[in-house]
């Protein structure tokens, strides 16, 4: 497994034990591939919300939007983008990212320490949860919902309290990845949009280290964005029954259905 681990070295004498403990970084034993892609399709999306998480269940998309005054929890039209079903959250929250889990909706938000749980049919808001740190990204893996605080750590939660019963450290093999925002899992890999970059990394939940990258910056390239430092690739959606995978990014006008080349 990546990430910081202690090493303990104990020197013994015939009358006096000794031990010192040092932390050395275990990184990836091997260089992550780099990953192209193939555009299937090209979806509309709302040019004015600013993705922060994303997800696709029986047809539909579901998108968690950010920004004070602008967070909101929405179901979507793959074809046509158009809005079907909305809640907004308070004005003074930061809305972040969402997943499903048994029939529940949680939405994280960036710097409030709180997430809402949702009814999945009607959003009816049905709990809170609450954790220490930021939030970022969301997905589920079986029965723990993992969270990204814009580190290179993920954290487990059960879903009933929330309480974080493990963590990951990334890292490939030269580096720690931090950075890590939007969520999703698919084909037995978390992948992870890097905030400010337009790479997916590909993450083994199990030690965390990077199997790959892969590269979208030509997909909407930075000179059609409203906001270059701002507008950045982040939304990830796995449809597991068809086998497609859609992204998109904050205010981005289009959604797009890709192929990985492996």
């Amino acid at each position: 497994m990546t990430g910081r681990k202690p090493v303990r070295a104990v020197a013994y004498t015939s009358d006096l034990n000794q031990s010192v403990t040092r932390f050395v970084i275990i990184y990836s034993d091997s260089a992550p591939k780099r990953l192209g892609y193939r555009l299937i399709n090209t979806y509309p999306h709302d040019p004015g919300a600013f993705t922060q998480g994303l997800f696709f269940h029986e047809g539909l998309l579901y998108e968690g939007t950010g920004q004070e005054s602008g967070s909101s929890l929405r179901t979507v039209e793959l074809k046509t983008g158009k809005v079907i079903r909305q809640v907004n959250l308070d004005a003074s929250l930061f809305g972040e990212g969402i997943s499903l889990y048994n029939d529940r909706i949680f939405q994280l938000t960036w710097q409030n320490k709180v997430g809402f749980v949702y009814n999945l049919s009607d959003f009816r808001l049905i709990n809170k949860v609450y954790y220490q740190g930021e939030g970022w990204g969301l997905t589920t893996i079986d029965d723990r919902i993992v969270r990204s605080d814009g580190t290179n750590i993920l954290y487990f939660h059960e879903p009933e309290m929330f309480d974080a019963v493990a963590r990951l450290e990334v890292y490939d093999h030269e580096k720690k990845v931090d950075q890590l925002n939007e969520l999703e899992y698919i084909n037995g890999e978390i992948w992870a949009n890097i905030w400010m970059t337009d790479l997916i990394a590909r993450i083994d939940p199990k030690s965390g280290k990077v199997n790959s990258y892969i590269d979208l910056s030509r997909l909407f390239p930075e000179s059609k964005r409203q906001k270059v430092n701002a507008d950045v690739l982040n939304g990830i959606a796995w449809d597991q029954k068809g086998g497609r995978i859609f992204v998109t990014g904050k205010r981005w006008p289009n959604l797009y259905e890709i192929e990985i080349i492996e």
